[in-house]
C-alpha cells in the first residue's frame, strides 16, 4: 500500500506546469512528517528538544532572534501543526490558485505564493517592531502556516477575475471579489487581537496579490526573480533547458510591441476579463522579457 501512496505522489509531483500541486504536496508533506516525528519525541520524553526545532522553523517577531534563523522567512509558510489550519489554507490555495493557474499559467501561482508569504511575513514582524502597541508581544511571537501565501492567492485571483462566481453551500453564488473583501476585512478587523500577526501577514499577503496582477497586466513581472531561482535549479538538475523553454523564447521572440500595446488598451477599455486565452498568453509571455 505504501508504494501505491508513493507512487501517486511521484506522478503527482512529476507532471509539467504543476506548481499549484507541487506546493500544497509540500505543505502535506511537511505537516505529516512534522506530526509523526512529534508523536514519536513526545513519546520519548524529548517533546522540549522537539519544540525548539519547531521554533527554529517558525517566524519569530523578534529582529534578534530573526538574525540567527533567517531560513524561518521561508520554512514558516510551509508548516503547519494543527489539521484543521492545514486543510482550510489548502482548500482555499486549491480553490483560487486553479483561477490563476487557467487563466495565466502556472509560474504565476508559483510566484504569489512565495512573494506574498515573504512580505506577509515581513510586514508582521515590521509591525510588530514598529507599533508600540506590539511591544509587550515580540519575544513570545512566533508564526507558522500558509495563509499569507493563500491570501495572495486569493485576492490575485480577485483582482484578475473579479466576477467570477462561487455557488457557496446556503449562500448561492458569490463573486470572488466579495470573498476576497470579506476575508480581508475579517483580519483587519483583528490586528489588535491574540493572532495579530497571523493576521497582519494576511493583510501583506493581500497586498501583494493585488500589486502582482496589476503590474503585470500593466506588463511587469513582479515574480519574474523567484521563477528565475527556481529555474536555475532546475536547470542544474536537469543539465540544462528542455525544449518547452526553448518554444516559449522563440514565443517571446515573435511578440511585437504593437501587439502588447493593443492587448494593453483593450485591458484599459474593457477590463482584463475581456482578454482572450491567446492575449492573455501574449501578455504574460511578454512580461517575462
Amino acid at each position: 500500500m505504501a508504494n501505491f501512496i508513493i507512487e501517486d505522489f511521484r506522478n503527482a509531483w512529476n507532471k509539467e506546469n504543476n506548481g499549484l500541486i507541487k506546493i500544497i504536496l509540500i505543505n502535506i508533506i511537511v505537516f505529516v512528517s512534522m506530526s509523526i516525528l512529534e508523536v514519536f519525541v513526545t513519546l520519548s520524553g524529548l517533546s522540549e528538544f522537539f519544540n525548539s526545532f519547531l521554533n527554529k522553523l517558525m517566524l519569530p517577531a523578534s529582529l534578534k532572534v530573526f538574525i540567527f534563523q533567517p531560513w524561518s522567512l521561508i520554512t514558516y509558510f510551509f508548516l503547519h501543526m494543527n489539521f484543521m489550519h492545514i486543510l482550510w489554507n489548502m482548500l482555499f490555495l486549491y480553490w483560487f490558485g486553479k483561477i490563476i493557474h487557467n487563466n495565466i499559467g502556472n509560474n504565476a501561482v508559483i510566484s504569489l505564493y512565495i512573494i506574498g508569504g515573504i512580505i506577509g511575513g515581513l510586514s508582521y514582524m515590521a509591525l510588530f517592531n514598529i507599533i508600540p502597541f506590539y511591544d509587550n508581544r515580540i519575544s513570545e511571537s512566533l508564526m507558522l502556516g500558509a495563509s499569507a501565501g493563500v491570501f495572495s492567492v486569493v485576492v490575485g485571483s480577485a483582482t484578475l477575475l473579479p466576477n467570477y462566481t462561487f455557488y457557496l453551500l446556503f449562500l448561492g453564488p458569490v463573486r470572488i471579489k466579495y470573498i476576497a473583501l470579506f476575508y480581508i476585512l475579517l483580519s483587519f478587523f483583528d490586528v489588535t487581537g491574540s493572532n495579530a500577526g497571523g493576521e497582519i501577514a494576511h493583510l501583506g499577503g493581500a497586498l501583494i496579490g493585488y500589486l502582482y496582477i496589476r503590474q503585470l497586466q500593466n506588463g511587469v513581472n513582479m515574480g519574474q526573480g523567484i521563477i528565475d531561482i527556481i529555474n536555475l535549479f532546475s536547470k542544474n538538475k536537469r543539465g540544462g533547458y528542455d525544449k518547452k523553454e526553448e518554444d516559449t523564447k522563440e514565443m517571446k521572440k515573435d511578440i511585437s510591441q504593437d501587439e502588447i500595446d493593443k492587448i494593453l488598451d483593450k485591458i484599459s477599455e474593457s477590463g482584463y476579463a475581456s482578454l482572450s486565452k491567446k492575449e492573455k498568453e501574449k501578455l504574460f509571455n511578454a512580461s517575462k522579457k
